[in-house]
């Protein structure tokens, strides 16, 4: 349960300094960070499986919704991908610093309840106008992850971060790994509709679970420790910030190029749509497996050999590993390719979320994350429109070239342009 004023005999605040407003907390020393991880860890698989559980078949979806025209469906569903990554752009720095003002554990109860009542909706839709408007509406309210990103990171030990991003991140791959394969067989089965009953069911679970499971000792700021602490500028103007919101949006971009040919590319290897969902939701279910395992295992190296050297070597991993997808002449060697895929591309955001961690104040978590959340959305939501658009000019097979490329330019960026934080580069240090 949450405790708004932390009574005396718990872990008290810093002392308020000229760099440390009395609003802050310190989690090290604090075991029941642990649980809040554990807890929020459960909490965003379920959530990520209700997500993940509809994306095996949107251009199905989106197909029998009236779209019939093949040209138009990987255009329309890039459309419709889009759109929530474009009002996540807006919403998501909102919400941030709505969470360092009010707290972040609510911020994530409003993520999953309220993606339970849209995805539930999106079910009932009769044509591909509404599934747009309540994609929309489903980038503005829920952000499920960098809200419970917000809220582990702001009572995790610094010297754990790694460990604890990577957990989380095992969780987005987990979840994204068992979603599309039930989900793909369900609607096999039973139907494109009954999958987003399936998942607004599993978010309101999740909601449950972060209402009663996690603890927050959140102590509301005064106004103008929020207007000094939390604003946009002043986070823009820490070393090395902006730089890694350009790599957190380049990073989106390229991985979500393929999102919306995906499922089309294996139904034209499979050269049937008979089982085309359940073999694309199989495929990102092993490719999600081999990520999840490899995210905690990299998230505790970071702690360990350095967050930085670490993103280089798995950006450039992941890049290499798109050209063998783009010649993939059966779902087989696809399949394979995209083991070694997952295996690097495990390592990329729980490496990005450490560094982020340890350029800011513990006080302006939530507001970071907000920002690197509008800077994913903004990638996500150009990605899957260049991707369909690519497809629809120049084949299915172009935008895993151009991924590749991109991770790899990437990489490159990491390298020369963002900094390695030291033991020193610490904002909160402990009293």
């Amino acid at each position: 349960m949450d405790e708004e004023q932390p009574r005396e005999s718990d872990t008290p605040a810093a002392p308020a300094t000229a760099d440390r407003p009395a609003s802050t907390v310190e989690p090290d020393g604090d075991p029941s960070w642990r649980v809040t991880l554990y807890a929020a860890w459960v909490a965003q698989i379920i959530s990520i499986i209700g997500f993940s559980f509809v994306m095996p078949f949107f251009p199905f979806y989106i197909r029998e919704l009236g779209i019939t025209d093949p040209r138009l469906v990987p255009i329309w569903s890039g459309l419709v991908m889009t759109a929530g990554g474009i009002s996540m752009t807006v919403a998501g720095p909102l919400w941030g610093m709505v969470a360092d003002r009010y707290g972040r554990k609510l911020m994530v109860q409003r993520a999953m309840f309220g993606g339970a009542v849209i995805m539930g909706l999106m079910g009932l839709v009769s044509n591909v106008y509404h599934l747009l408007v309540l994609r929309l509406l489903q980038g503005a309210v829920t952000g499920t992850v960098p809200a419970s990103i917000a809220l582990v990171s702001s009572v995790t030990p610094r010297n754990r971060m790694g460990y604890s991003m990577g957990l989380m991140q095992m969780a987005v791959f987990a979840g994204s790994s068992l979603g599309p394969w039930v989900g793909g067989s369900v609607a096999d089965r039973f139907g494109y509709r009954v999958p987003f009953a399936v998942t607004a069911g599993l978010l309101a679970c999740a909601g449950v679970l972060v209402l009663f499971g996690t603890r927050e000792r959140f102590q509301r700021p005064a106004a103008h420790e929020v207007q000094a602490a939390h604003s946009i500028r002043s986070l823009l103007r820490l070393p090395g910030v902006t730089t890694l919101l350009v790599v957190y949006c380049a990073l989106n971009l390229s991985a979500t190029i393929v999102t919306p040919i995906f499922p089309l590319f294996v139904e034209r290897l499979l050269h049937t749509d008979a089982g085309a969902a359940s073999a694309t939701g199989m495929i990102l279910a092993i490719t999600g497996i081999a990520a999840a395992g490899a995210a905690v295992v990299i998230g505790r190296a970071g702690d360990r050999r350095g967050h930085h050297r670490i993103l280089v070597a798995a950006t450039a991993a992941a890049g290499l590993m798109c050209f063998p997808q783009a010649v993939a002449h059966s779902v087989g060697q696809l399949l394979a390719v995209r083991v070694v895929f997952g295996l690097a591309a495990g390592g990329m955001i729980p490496t990005m979320n450490s560094l982020v961690a340890g350029l800011v104040p513990r006080r302006s978590l939530g507001s970071i994350y907000g920002m690197t959340a509008a800077a994913s959305a903004s990638g996500a939501a150009l990605g899957p429109l260049l991707g369909g658009w690519l497809a629809a000019s120049m084949g299915l097979r172009a935008p895993f070239v151009l991924m590749g490329a991109m991770l790899v330019m990437l990489a490159l960026m990491v390298q020369w342009r963002v900094a390695t934080p030291t033991a020193n580069d610490d904002p909160d240090p402990g009293p």
